[in-house]
Formats: structure tokens, sequence, C-alpha cells
């Protein structure tokens, strides 16, 4: 089984925001896929389903982005998963907004959410989607920005970013990180900018 993540805050207050880009994702996939997300188990939103030919297991914790390991933890001790089937779909400011990156493994370049889930699970290595939002013009503004909803010509471009990274979880889910990463990392990113 896959334990696929994404890392958000919840409330309507943080709904729309750009730290809320794991969230935006798990709606979609769940969507996509028709794998309601109601249940409740260890401080998260969950939803089993079949992706792929596999089994998932969709979660989006409720313990807000700076304590999302304790909840991953739990998950992850009670289905019994193994690192390398953990996906964690989370916000980059390190990537231009639209731009998605695949990865297995490393560090945490200082996002909280991911600084949390490593500590829980003792490890790093498990699967990333880095789904870009960009930085703000100072470094002050970090904190803010990244609360703040999305601008209005991101907005008109959020939809088609769902739904690419949407087709990269199921792609790691069906074929392996690897392939993923050949299909997802730069040629479809081109594409997806070439299309918008």
């Amino acid at each position: 089984m896959h334990l696929i993540i994404g890392l958000g805050n919840p409330g309507r207050r943080y709904e729309k925001t750009r730290h809320n880009m794991g969230f935006l994702v798990l709606d979609r996939l769940a969507a996509t896929e028709g794998i309601p997300l109601k249940d409740k188990r260890s401080d998260s939103i969950v939803g089993r389903g079949v992706m792929g030919g596999g089994a998932v297991l969709l979660a989006k914790p409720q313990t807000f982005m700076n304590l999302s390991g304790q909840a991953v933890r739990g998950l992850f001790d009670y289905f019994r998963i193994a690192t390398e089937d953990v996906i964690v779909v989370h916000d980059d400011l390190d990537l231009p907004f639209a731009e998605i990156r695949l990865k297995y493994g490393g560090g945490h370049g200082g996002h909280k959410g991911l600084i949390s889930v490593m500590q829980h699970l003792g490890s790093g290595d498990f699967c990333r989607v880095r789904m870009g939002i960009g930085r703000p013009q100072t470094k002050e503004d970090v904190e803010r920005y990244v609360l703040e909803p999305f601008a209005p010509e991101e907005r008109d471009r959020l939809s088609m970013l769902l739904e690419t990274a949407v087709g990269a979880i199921g792609e790691i889910v069906s074929s392996g990180i690897q392939t993923a990463m050949g299909k997802y990392n730069g040629k479809a990113i081109k594409n997806f900018k070439e299309e918008v």
C-alpha cells in the first residue's frame, strides 16, 4: 500500500493558500480517482482506494503543518507501511510557481512540515512531490507569503498544475519513482508551460 500525504493546515482560513498546496493536490487526486476523503484516523482525514492496480491511502494531516509528522507516524505504524511507499506532497519556495519536481530522499530544505515528517519517521527516505510556489521578493515576507491566497494569475494556472501533479503521483504508484522522475522532471513541466 502507498501512503500519499498532502501537507497543509486545516480550517477555512488556510484553504486556498500557497502553504496548502499539498491539500489541494490530495483533494484533486481524491476526486479524480473517486476516493472519498471522509474518514478520520491518527489526526488525519483519510480515504482508501485503488490506483494503478495497487492499494493507496490518501491522508491530510489535521495537526497543522509544523506537527504533520505526528499524524503521519500514526498512519505509518497502524498500516505498517514501508518508508519507500510513502509519498509526501508539499509546497516548495525554491521552485517557481507551476513547476513540479519529483524526488526520493534528501533533506527538508527548511520546510517545517517535512522536518516534522522526517523526525517522526526517523528517515527522509520517501518520495516527495515538490509543488513550486515561488518566493516573495524579500526574505522577511516568507511567512506571510505562504499563508496568502494564490495571486489571480496563479489561480488561472492552478487547475492544470493540480492535474499534472495527479498524473505524476499516479506514475509513482504504477511505475515507481525513477520512471516518474524521468517523465515529469523537466519534459512534462516544459509541455505544461507550453500548453498554458
